[in-house]
């Protein structure tokens, strides 16, 4: 790949830049506390995790609704756990769960030296299929916000990646092309196949090292990205 026609990089949020497990991890011990919720945070986490995994895959398809994500994913982590628990308290908890979740802002390893290294050579953009009333709180307060040119949200355009329609607002938002535009993310589905789908070039952070078919560049940790950009 040449680096020469490269202008843009746009980026994931989520379990790409900012530590998405551990900061809600974080939030889960905190809320628990706060609310006098009396269970194991690692047997908890045990079910939450890939039922939210689940749930977002539904709501990436336009199958469920935000406010369904928010409260099924408590509701069957909780299911799964055999711990009894009010409908109003799930909802009280989904809420306040949002609320403090941008408290935390743990990046993955090498997010702020790559960040500097590219910042002077290219416009660093976000794509996220995160809400939009959170994703710019996570920014500012884990201090990446100044990075980015445009920070393109699911919510604000009404469709979530891979939609191609997405990333082509996106590329018009910050006046780019697919050809000169490259897109960094983890998820193989929202972020490599629905920005490969208009022509983008494109890095997956394989953080989990997980077994995929060779389509895209790859690397295990954000400082590998420094020998393509």
């Amino acid at each position: 790949m040449s680096k020469i026609n490269i202008e843009h990089v746009f980026f994931d949020l989520d379990h790409t830049l900012w530590d998405f497990e551990a900061n809600s991890a974080k939030t889960f011990e905190f809320i628990f506390n706060q609310s006098n919720i009396d269970v194991s945070l690692a047997d908890f986490l045990h079910y939450y995790i890939p039922i939210n995994h689940k749930y977002w895959k539904l709501y990436r398809e336009e199958k469920i609704s935000k406010s369904k994500l928010r409260y099924g994913r408590l509701k069957e982590a909780f299911d799964g756990l055999k711990y009894t628990i009010s409908d109003d308290l799930i909802y009280h908890l989904s809420e306040i769960y949002i609320d403090n979740l941008s408290n935390y802002n743990k990046l993955f390893e090498g997010s702020m030296e790559l960040l500097n290294y590219l910042v002077s050579k290219y416009q660093l953009h976000i794509i996220t299929n995160g809400f939009e009333e959170v994703q710019l709180k996570k920014m500012q307060k884990s201090q990446i916000l100044h990075f980015f040119d445009k920070v393109i949200t699911s919510e604000s355009v009404g469709v979530k990646k891979p939609n191609p329609i997405i990333f082509n607002h996106a590329l018009e938002a910050a006046q780019a092309t697919s050809f000169n535009s490259m897109m960094i993310g983890d998820n193989l589905e929202a972020d490599i196949l629905g920005a490969q789908q208009i022509g983008m070039q494109t890095i997956f952070f394989n953080a989990q090292n997980i077994p995929f078919k060779e389509t895209t560049l790859s690397v295990n940790n954000l400082i590998e990205i420094k020998q393509y950009l």
